[in-house]
């Protein structure tokens, strides 16, 4: 019998990291626990099955625990790991269905249990009909309360990316929606400029929206009635609660495994944490932010399927590395694209850096073709040597895949000298002559 390899947690990181440590090391003994009933899932289609346009939440699973086990991978949903023992190795495992308890041993073990929805402590938030959004179990549960309660008003709480992407699912099911955001713009990590893109957007769509409304408490009967927020109360009969993620760290705490500066799991690019044998990804961990320099904590699924697949292959046996993220990020808010990169300028100036930037308006496509649309593009740099900070783009077509430019002119280094000499593809249902991330690139060099 070979060593033994336990993964906590089964969605993207933890089930890409056990794929990977099965190709690596065909030995190994691989077992996952996972407290959900679904393993390796596609968490950001949620809000486009509960909008109707993926018809089946099976849709959006890649692997069943039946698929793994075909490879020798044993997965095992509704199994919640109550703590581990870093001396003896082991972890104590409870199934959640029949309550269950027992220990298993490990040789190596790979954290990867995610992050939570911040739940502050305020009052009523446990009422039926206010939501978050995390698990399969989570969509399936809004989507029931939608077919059956048949709701006229919802109130999103967080004008985040899912918060706004749910704020479109709800309005497809004929819902009147309401965003209550206790800061004074949409989408906290973009510059209060382009925010103000998507706040349009949303009030062009018919969705209320209140900014600089705290939430102070839910109140109703047996389900939500209304949400005080702002010293005003809006009425609800659904709540979609989404006011950012936290690192699931409660297990890495208890058994000593240390944290970085961000409260995440601090690991070091073998994603190895200071504990012997034990190997940390996804949105429990940090990541090597590559325009800071600095430990970051910006949960994606991009990252944690990339993190998961390094630390199985080191805890395989292998040897590969994480190169560090740039914080990528798109998103669709009605009809418009949403994207950004890097830092923004607020952040940029947080960091320290003597920044500037430029916000430019152009064509998706050649001008004189049928459906051409305005992107906006803003470069953030340091000013003297010119080096590119951080973009973000909004626009109705052509935002999705231009920011990947971006971002690998981020991971390269770049200045904005280097990204005007890019040569990028032109035909005029495409693009015009000059790109939009050309002219932006031209405009800073000024």
């Amino acid at each position: 019998m070979g060593e033994r390899l336990i993964v906590i947690g089964g969605v993207a990181a933890g089930m890409s990291a056990a794929a990977k440590a099965r190709r690596v090391n065909k030995d190994l003994d691989i077992v996952v626990y996972e407290k959900s009933g679904y393993v390796s899932y596609g968490s950001c289609g949620f809000p486009y099955f509960i909008k109707g346009e993926i018809p089946r939440i099976d849709d959006l699973i890649v692997r069943t625990p039946e698929q793994f086990a075909k490879q020798g991978i044993e997965a095992h949903v509704h199994h919640e790991v109550l703590s581990i023992d870093t001396v003896v190795r082991s972890v104590r495992v409870r199934n959640v269905e029949t309550g269950e308890e027992f220990t298993d041993q490990w040789d190596r073990l790979i954290l990867t249990t995610g992050g939570v929805a911040a739940r502050p402590p305020i009052p009523g938030l446990d009422l039926a009909g206010i939501f978050t959004l995390r698990t399969p179990e989570d969509a399936l549960a809004v989507r029931a309360w939608i077919e059956e309660r048949r709701p006229k008003r919802g109130v999103i709480v967080g004008a985040g990316y899912i918060g706004l992407e749910m704020a479109e699912a709800l309005a497809a099911n004929g819902i009147k929606v309401t965003v209550v955001e206790m800061l004074p713009q949409v989408m906290p990590n973009m510059d209060p400029d382009m925010a103000q893109l998507v706040q349009e957007e949303l009030l062009r769509q018919g969705v209320e929206l209140y900014l600089e409304h705290p939430v102070q408490a839910f109140e109703g009967k047996e389900r939500v009635e209304q949400v005080l927020a702002g010293d005003a109360a809006f009425p609800a009969d659904i709540v979609i609660f989404s006011v950012g993620v936290k690192p699931n760290v409660t297990l890495a705490k208890e058994a000593g495994i240390a944290l970085g500066p961000t409260g995440a799991v601090a690991v070091d690019d073998h994603q190895r944490t200071n504990v012997p044998q034990v190997w940390a990804a996804g949105d429990v961990a940090e990541a090597h932010h590559l325009v800071t320099g600095k430990p970051a904590y910006i949960p994606l699924g991009t990252t944690a399927n990339k993190q998961g697949r390094v630390a199985g292959t080191n805890a395989a046996g292998g040897d590969a590395v994480f190169a560090g993220i740039v914080g990528t990020a798109v998103a669709k808010v009605f009809d418009l694209q949403v994207a950004r990169t890097g830092l923004s300028l607020r952040q940029a100036r947080e960091e320290g850096f003597d920044v500037a930037s430029v916000n430019i308006k152009a064509s998706s496509r050649a001008h004189y073709m049928p459906g051409h649309k305005p992107i906006h593009v803003k470069l953030i740099f340091e000013k003297g040597t010119h080096r590119l900070l951080g973009a973000q783009m909004v626009g109705a077509e052509g935002v999705a895949k231009r920011i990947d430019v971006l971002a690998a002119a981020l991971h390269a280094g770049w200045t904005t000298y280097d990204l005007a000499k890019l040569d990028l593809s032109y035909a005029p249902p495409f693009a015009p002559v000059w790109d939009p991330i050309l002219i932006a690139a031209n405009v800073a060099n000024k």
